[in-house]
């Protein structure tokens, strides 16, 4: 088996794994907040940082490491303009959720109720990033296509 390939095995269960992780964190934020759900939304919030952990580097190790077609294919390409677009939407978007779910973290550890008076809209975010997932991988099936060249 060559690194390619387990590469883009990786990077692409990366992409399921976070898919559904986000969505998770997304349900179980509606869900009541007891600590049991509380531990819950941080289940799959650890699961959503481990994916895109996991994307970041198969992701930049395909692209700028000569493992795949070189990274003048993937700066030209506009469906990989594109792909990152939407991972910089996803990043910016994950800010607020970091900073609750770190103080969530904090508070449950130290024997404390976690503010949960945002998670509505932590969920909201969630959703969106979801669907903004959805869009990085119909970007990439383009371009593992062959679209989006100049």
């Amino acid at each position: 088996m060559s690194l390619r390939w387990i590469l883009a095995a990786l990077h692409l269960l990366g992409l399921g794994i976070g898919l559904g992780a986000v969505w998770a964190r997304a349900r179980a934020l509606r869900a009541p907040l007891d600590i049991p759900g509380m531990r819950r939304v941080l289940a799959a919030d650890a699961w959503w940082g481990i994916a895109a952990l996991v994307w970041i580097v198969t992701g930049g190790l395909r692209a700028f490491s000569g493992f795949e077609k070189g990274t003048l294919y993937y700066v030209n390409n506009q469906l990989f303009v594109a792909k990152m677009a939407l991972l910089l939407a996803i990043l910016l978007l994950e800010i607020g959720p970091i900073i609750a779910f770190a103080g969530w973290r904090r508070a449950l550890r130290s024997g404390a109720t976690p503010d949960t008076t945002r998670a509505g809209r932590l969920a909201t975010i969630s959703q969106v990033q979801a669907v903004l997932v959805i869009g990085m991988v119909i970007a990439a099936a383009g371009m593992a296509r062959g679209y989006g060249g100049a």
